[in-house]
């Protein structure tokens, strides 16, 4: 993340706020489950083996989903001349379905469409196979913001752990709304993060090199 360009990091921060987002709609729509936060799932999924078979096998299916979103995104980003743009549209479609299925009253179409679409994500920042800025998950980013919270004790880069921190507020940001928005439309918010991402995508490619 400090080796970014500030464009760069602007995106990643922005794109962050779409999962923080989307994952909220998911979470509240789903009573408790994630559609980006796999460890959380994984740990339902667990918990849910012991006590609660149906919880178990919602969570699983998710982090299948999620998987299958990742595998998606990579093989548009491996093809794509344009790699950026086209994982977004592949984000934006997948979203766009996920609302469509929420409009249509078909909720577990809306959840499929929103963990494939999260998974994708993650592929809009890998490079030679392997992310460069995690997007949907903020475990990593936390942990890299506390070491170089302490390489600046120790007198070294002072602000280094800043853009760490921006990306962890943009998903906490993102969510926020999400939650606003799920209260007041249902998984018609949806939309608003199928346009989003459709904006993120036509940006990445006025921009992005070819």
């Amino acid at each position: 993340m400090i080796r970014q360009t500030p464009r760069v990091r602007l995106f990643a921060i922005a794109l962050s706020a779409l999962a923080g987002y989307v994952d909220a709609v998911g979470f509240m729509a789903l009573g408790g489950f994630f559609v980006s936060f796999m460890s959380g799932n994984t740990t339902r999924m667990a918990v849910g083996l012991i006590d609660h078979t149906d919880a178990a096998l919602r969570a699983a299916s998710l982090i299948v989903l999620f998987v299958g979103g990742v595998i998606m995104g990579s093989l548009v980003g491996r093809i794509a001349r344009r790699r950026r743009a086209s994982v977004l549209l592949l984000v934006a479609t997948l979203l766009a379905t996920a609302a469509l299925g929420g409009s249509l009253g078909w909720p577990l179409a809306a959840a499929a469409g929103m963990a494939l679409a999260m998974g994708a994500e993650n592929a809009v920042f890998a490079r030679d196979g392997d992310v460069q800025i995690g997007l949907t998950y903020m475990t990593g980013t936390l942990v890299k913001m506390g070491q170089h919270m302490a390489s600046a004790m120790m007198g070294e880069a002072r602000w280094d752990w800043c853009p760490f921190a921006l990306l962890w507020l943009g998903l906490a940001t993102g969510a926020m709304f999400g939650a606003m928005a799920h209260t007041a439309f249902g998984l018609g918010a949806l939309w608003v993060a199928a346009t989003f991402a459709l904006l993120a995508a036509v940006f990445s490619s006025r921009f992005e090199p070819t």
